[in-house]
């Protein structure tokens, strides 16, 4: 039996910059407030500033390098994808609204079956 372990290395200053980055964030929505009595462009340029600036140091963190690390795999990984021709992917949008069709026929007859058998035939209801 074989056990895995995942070792996280988090050094004092990727723990420093996402705190920073999350006061950031945090002073971003109290500057947005306290500015309460200025224009609103001018409130919402202060908020997009410092959400702006705590992304900013996000990414310049370890976790954001490896976001930045994972998302540029996805795209490789998306490149890769063989996507179908319009013809293939009507066709197989067909199938699926006839197979619904289908399916929504079958649930409504065997709705009414039973509905047909526990009223009429076990309870004695007459509709």
């Amino acid at each position: 039996m074989s056990t895995s372990s995942v070792e996280t290395v988090t050094t004092s200053a990727d723990k420093a910059k996402l705190a920073a980055s999350g006061l950031l964030v945090v002073a971003g929505v109290v500057a947005f407030y306290l500015l309460s009595q200025q224009s609103l462009w001018l409130r919402v340029i202060a908020l997009l500033v410092l959400v702006a600036s705590a992304v900013g140091v996000f990414f310049t963190s370890a976790p954001g390098k490896e976001l930045i690390a994972f998302g540029q795999d996805a795209l490789k990984e998306l490149r890769k994808v063989v996507w179908p021709t319009r013809p293939e992917a009507t066709q197989m949008t067909l199938y699926v609204f006839a197979f619904v069709v289908i399916m929504a026929l079958f649930l409504w007859l065997t709705d009414k079956s039973l509905e047909w058998v526990i009223y009429s035939l076990i309870l004695g209801w007459k509709q």
